[in-house]
């Protein structure tokens, strides 16, 4: 028993020290080039529904054109107003794209925050405001196979090659499960800050603030990175839907949720 613990703490000791050597890999200095080159920031937007589910529709509208709009007019102005930036729409036409699909375009783009566009509906007309969601803890479980498939954010990208030595990942062994756990809880605490910095802006703009919420969502629970659900608006609300068909409307949407994802893309990379 002893002569397993302590295996298994030179494992952990191992992934620990490829972690630093990872970091420290990306950080280093070239002494002929003092400034380093930064990581590309990649942002999956997601506009939800698509094709034969054209989710909540409105008197002039339906959730599945309008956030689609939205998100092409958000990935324009990201890729103008922000520097070293790569980002990815889940889809570009009206399709339906699967809750699984979605999130792997991100795991597989190694994608350092994902966001799915949406336009709420409500049994009561009057109902307005915004809201942005966050994944729930019963299901925060199933983010294990995603962060397990992108394993290079603990060690280089080239990590099979480098580290023989670690084999693959094990979910059973405890040391790979504190390194999932440690990520798990910081996933959640980025995602809970883009999404209250998403509701700050939208009440900037004296939008009515819902605030943020907790849901099982399956586009949000098998993603390996900080992920949101952002409402911006009920469709079956007639000013609402005006406001968000609008020009004016969507651009103060898209500024809304571009000053949001600035200001956390300055503060994770400080």
């Amino acid at each position: 028993m002893k002569f397993l613990n302590s295996v298994k703490n030179i494992r952990f000791s191992f992934i620990l020290v490829a972690t630093v050597f990872s970091i420290s890999a990306i950080f280093a200095r070239d002494p002929n080039n003092p400034t380093p080159k930064k990581k590309v920031f990649t942002i999956v937007i997601d506009p939800g529904h698509g094709g034969g589910k054209p989710g909540a529709i409105g008197r002039r509208s339906k959730e599945k054109d309008l956030v689609l709009d939205i998100s092409k007019k958000l990935k324009v102005a990201l890729e103008n107003g922000l520097e070293n930036v790569n980002v990815i729409l889940t889809r570009t036409t009206d399709v339906d794209v699967d809750f699984w699909k979605r999130t792997d375009i991100a795991n597989k783009n190694h994608a350092d925050i994902f966001i799915s566009i949406h336009a709420n509906s409500a049994k009561n007309s009057s109902a307005r405001g915004t809201e942005t969601l966050v994944l729930g803890f019963h299901r925060i479980n199933e983010q294990d196979a995603a962060i397990r498939e992108n394993a290079d954010m603990l060690l280089e990208e080239n990590y099979e090659e480098n580290y023989k030595e670690l084999g693959d990942f094990d979910p059973q062994d405890p040391s790979t499960y504190i390194v999932f756990k440690l990520l798990k809880r910081q996933f959640r605490a980025q995602s809970i800050k883009l999404a209250s910095l998403m509701q700050t802006e939208y009440a900037k703009s004296n939008r009515i603030n819902r605030g943020v919420k907790e849901q099982g969502l399956a586009v949000l629970a098998k993603a390996g990175m900080p992920a949101v659900l952002t409402e911006i608006g009920f469709i079956n609300n007639r000013e609402e839907e005006n406001f968000m068909l609008s020009d004016a409307g969507q651009r103060e949407i898209v500024d809304n949720l571009f000053q949001a994802i600035k200001t956390y893309k300055n503060s994770v990379e400080k």
